[in-house]
This record gives structure tokens, sequence and C-alpha cells, in this order.
């Protein structure tokens, strides 16, 4: 089959299937006589693997083991799980610093809700960032307004 039918029925672009072939994810093709790319009927399921892991949150270079594991006779379950946990881990950890982030968020605005734009008279910043609002613990008044 062409590239082009092939990216038709895998969703891929060829420039992205030219890509992955580059890189290894799909093995090189045989040519035809007119030196265009042949490729086998199993490479579709191949980059069918290929979004839905992506789609999971694996990166190319993951995808790539989990295949050589594959392509060595080797069971890849542990190897996926492994995979899998650590991105879980990762997304828990991002998630504790988004949550991080809209407490701090949530204290700026609160602190902006009670200010009085009247006393803001630095030209340079505004009271409501001012250095050290926001972060942990209770800011009582901006910086410049301190003594």
């Amino acid at each position: 089959m062409r590239i082009g039918e092939l990216a038709h029925m895998s969703g891929f672009t060829t420039k992205t299937i030219r890509y992955y072939e580059e890189i290894g994810l799909v093995p090189e093709p045989l040519r035809d006589i007119n030196d265009y790319r042949d490729y086998q009927e199993g490479v579709v399921d191949r980059l069918l693997f290929i979004r839905d892991a992506k789609a999971a949150g694996l990166t190319l270079t993951e995808i790539a083991s989990i295949l050589e594991l594959r392509e060595g006779g080797h069971g890849t379950c542990k190897h996926v799980v492994d995979l899998l946990s650590r991105h879980m881990r990762d997304l828990d950890r991002h998630i504790a610093d988004l949550n991080k982030t809209r407490k701090k968020l949530a204290t700026l605005t609160e602190r902006a809700r009670k200010l009085d734009p009247t006393q803001c008279t630095d030209p340079i910043r505004c009271q409501t960032i001012a250095v050290g609002a926001g972060t942990e613990g209770p800011v009582d008044e901006p910086l410049h307004h301190r003594h």
C-alpha cells in the first residue's frame, strides 16, 4: 500500500509517517519499480498502536522501547505498566503544582478585591501583584506600603 493510503487508514499525515519511518518506529517499506513506498498491511496496526500509546501519554521514545521489546520476543505488559505508573505519578505531581498555583491565584484575587485602587501610588507595580503577594502566609499590604 502507498503512503497516501496508509495515511488515510491510520489518521496520520504522510509527513508524520515518513518521520516515524526515519526514527525507526515504522519499518522502512519496500520500494516498487517507481521507487514509491510499498507498506505492508501490518503497518496500519502499528500506527494505530502508536496513536493509542501517544493518547495514553507515552513518548515516542517509550513507544519505541515497547516495540523493541515486542520485536525481540519479550513480553511488554510489565514495562507498559511501569511506564504508565510513572506517568500517573508525574501527573499527580503536576496536579498538586496546579492546585498550589490555583490557591495563590485565589489569594491574589481575594486580596485584589479588598484593596483600594486610590492607595496604589507606585507607577511601576500593581499593588495586587506586589513582591510577596500571593505567597504562602498572609500578605497584609503591598510591599511598597510596608514600613
